[in-house]
């Protein structure tokens, strides 16, 4: 015999109507915009996996003071490795302020696929990265001008390692609008000239590595033959390349940190669900009681009760689902697209991620409203009918202190009625915080970062030198520079820069006599070094450490960086007395030949982190921002429902006792205000400090340090932005408690 409770379904969905819809437009939004970002990265992550044979992308490279003869060729492939030429001309372009790192079109190594266009046949042509092309609004047919040389655009490529566009591994993040790639023919390649020529090489060895363990073994013994043949100017084994693995990991962080967000998210769903299922069943409880006297078992009215949550979720992973494969696969794809220099690829069915955003949601759904409905149903049929169904037994209601007013004690009467309410508002209210604050604290951040960079810059421009030279450049001040690395402990190992620098400098604050030595707050901060501590860096290149102590924190956030007296640093590192590595600089040097210098830092490659970051995150952030505020709205809006739902019977004898609607809401609306708006400006502190801890883990494995700040004016707009969404919410429920009947309390009279 079929169930005669299946009828009372679809009454059950027509009475709730809008409850339901607005569940469902959420569950199947997030599940859709998580779905996506699942499919788009799994499909990306596929190809960019393959990639690695299809292009034969390197296992490393490294660039020499000149060029190599055979023999040295000859003798570094002894070491079951084979070495390709991979040499590339840096120069600055015309049309726009940007750098441009132009290669040899690659047939055998790091191969290039082609985006759109051709690919150069001439010499007056060329095809650069998509992203670069795209960022600086350049395309197929448009001139650039590389150096002195103007080129044809022939078409966009993707270069299989620079799917990020770190210009160096010490960048703290990849920037796609000021610095490129690109690929011209051999003709084209000579007709930049060697001014800015790199002897960069590539190698690929005869036996891959069998994980980043083994990598790191083969190429140090690698590195060791090569310094030991020839001057190494850089040395960058694939595994620490960031301009090759950065993509691939992030895309599968970014799968896991949605998939927390959705289980969470779920978690409190449910519980929004269960509380409201909780709700009904004290409005049925006769009708259970009648029911379960009848005969009707525990578990057949669990499984109704069930019913219309588990149907709703469903149906919501469903939709989700397909729209996760249509319409915001295309969005997530778009986002990676604007933050890599990813090639093709194919959109792929994830039997995974069907499983994480529609199994996993139901299980979360199913389970907690269980354990809910289970511990509420064990209830006997006759206490159900009398409606007694407090688990707890009280002899009598928790005391008031008699000296408070009776309004306000109502209130709290209020308060504690719906304590689980209001403990799920708070809940909610904190993770919504948590997303809004991440929405709406970035670009702050960013910005600050940047502020606080160009604020504090050693001097306008660096120059880093391949040979010393003279300058008759007005204070140019020459410093002494060496790249090392900090030592692998808590954190990675990261590039640092030691400078040494004369006393009484015109551009660094420090008394840096008698052999004392200062840490840039980036660094002491990052990896949480004290005045007084002792540290330990070492070569870049080679196994020799040093160790020094620290006198003092030198304010300079745009790196890690350690500063000592010039003879000092020449006595440590046993470098010439009349060498030095470049100039510090307010006014730019011409008099220097081109030829001679290495670098240029200037203050746009100081804030590229920022600029970078603003550009890959920026759709990110509103999204965040907006689903914050979306869930926010959401759980207050059921969750003060079911409390007026709750008290409909206590509000309708409060209207026949003569009160007045006003009146009425300062005891059921203005008590929720108080919960919601005290919640709010509670919880931020803490979300603040979550945040704080979680930004300083997130960006920890990057290169440099970003300090954490959120200025003030972020958190009152946040509470504003939340005072106002509620504000919204009240004002539908002031009209749902004038609609509740005076004849309600007469006839639920018991």
């Amino acid at each position: 015999m079929r169930n005669p409770l299946i009828k009372r379904l679809p009454r059950e969905l027509k009475a709730d109507a809008g409850k339901y819809l607005v569940l469902f437009i959420f569950i199947a939004g997030m599940i859709s915009i998580i779905s996506g970002f699942l499919v788009a990265g799994t499909s990306m992550s596929a190809s960019y996996d393959e990639s690695f044979e299809k292009y034969n992308i390197e296992d490393g490279n490294f660039e020499l003071a000149w060029e190599a003869d055979e023999g040295l060729l000859t003798e570094l492939e002894k070491e079951a490795v084979t070495v390709y030429k991979n040499f590339y001309v840096e120069e600055e372009t015309k049309e726009i302020d940007s750098t441009l790192r132009v290669f040899i079109n690659r047939e055998e190594v790091n191969k290039v696929c082609l985006m759109e266009g051709e690919m150069p046949e001439s010499a007056a042509e060329i095809a650069i990265d998509r992203l670069y092309a795209s960022n600086n609004g350049i395309g197929v047919g448009d001139t650039l001008t590389v150096g002195n040389t103007s080129f044809t655009v022939s078409g966009t490529v993707a270069l299989s390692d620079y799917s990020c566009l770190y210009q160096s591994t010490s960048d703290m993040i990849f920037d796609a609008t000021l610095f490129g790639v690109a690929v011209v023919t051999e003709e084209g390649f000579e007709a930049l000239g060697d001014a800015h020529l790199h002897y960069s090489y590539s190698w690929k060895y005869d036996k891959a590595p069998a994980g980043d363990a083994q990598a790191k073994e083969m190429a140090e013994a690698f590195l060791e033959v090569l310094a030991q043949k020839a001057i190494v100017m850089n040395f960058i084994p694939r595994y620490v390349n960031q301009a090759i693995v950065f993509a691939g990991n992030d895309i599968g962080r970014d799968g896991v940190f949605v998939m927390i967000l959705l289980y969470i998210v779920m978690a409190i769903i449910a519980f929004v669900f269960a509380i409201t299922t909780n709700n009904t069943i004290a409005k049925e409880a006769a009708v259970i009681g009648t029911l379960r006297a009848s005969g009707y078992t525990k578990g057949e009215l669990v499984v109704h009760y069930l019913t219309m949550p588990m149907l709703v979720t469903l149906l919501s992973a469903l939709v989700g689902n397909v729209l996760g494969y249509t319409v915001m696969e295309d969005f997530a794809s778009g986002m990676y697209y604007n933050s890599y220099c990813l090639p093709t690829y194919v959109v792929l069915w994830n039997a995974s991620a069907f499983v994480k955003t529609t199994v996993v949601p139901l299980i979360i759904m199913f389970f907690i409203n269980l354990l809910i409905l289970v511990k509420k149903l064990q209830l006997s049929p006759l206490r159900f009918i009398r409606r007694d169904l407090s688990t707890k037994k009280k002899k009598k209601a928790f005391r008031l202190n008699t000296g408070i007013k009776i309004m306000t004690r109502f209130r709290l009467r209020v308060i504690f009625q719906n304590m689980p309410n209001y403990i799920t508002i708070i809940v909610g209210m904190f993770f919504a915080n948590t997303i809004m604050l991440f929405g709406s604290g970035m670009e702050p951040l960013m910005d600050h970062y940047q502020e606080e960079i160009t604020s504090n810059m050693i001097s306008e421009y660096q120059y880093l030198l391949k040979v010393p030279a003279e300058t008759q450049t007005e204070n140019a001040e020459k410093f002494s520079a060496q790249g090392m690395k900090t030592i692998e402990g808590r954190l990675r190992s990261e590039d640092i820069t030691v400078y040494g620098i004369v006393q009484d400098s015109l551009y660094i604050d420090l008394d840096v006599s008698g052999n004392k030595v200062y840490i840039s707050n980036a660094y002491a901060e990052k990896h949480g070094i004290e005045e007084g501590d002792t540290f330990t860096i070492k070569e870049s290149y080679g196994d020799t450490e040093y160790s020094f102590k620290v006198e003092g924190i030198y304010y300079y956030p745009a790196g890690l960086a350690v500063f000592m007296e010039d003879t000092y640093f020449k006595e440590v590192f046993d470098v010439e007395e009349e060498s030095f590595t470049g100039y510090f600089s307010n006014e730019e040097i011409t008099d220097i030949d081109k030829v001679y210098i290495a670098s240029e830092i200037t203050e746009e490659d100081l804030t590229k982190t920022s600029r970078q970051m603003k550009l890959s995150m920026g759709g990110m952030m509103f999204i965040f921002q907006a689903f914050g505020i979306v869930m926010f709205m959401l759980i207050i809006y059921l969750l003060s429902k079911i409390i007026i739902e709750k008290n409909a019977q206590s509000i309708s004898m409060t209207k026949i006792l003569g009160y007045s609607s006003g009146e009425i809401n300062s005891l059921y609306i203005r008590t929720t205000t108080v919960v919601v708006i005290a919640s709010l400006l509670l919880t931020l502190p803490v979300v603040n400090f979550l945040m704080e801890y979680i930004m300083f883990m997130a960006f920890s494995e990057y290169a440099g340090f970003l300090p954490y700040y959120v200025p003030m004016k972020v958190f009152v707009e946040n509470i504003l932005l939340g005072i106002g969404a509620y504000a919204v919410i009240a004002f539908f429920q002031t009209r749902r408690v004038k609609k509740v009947p005076m004849d309600m309390a007469l006839k639920n009279v018991e």
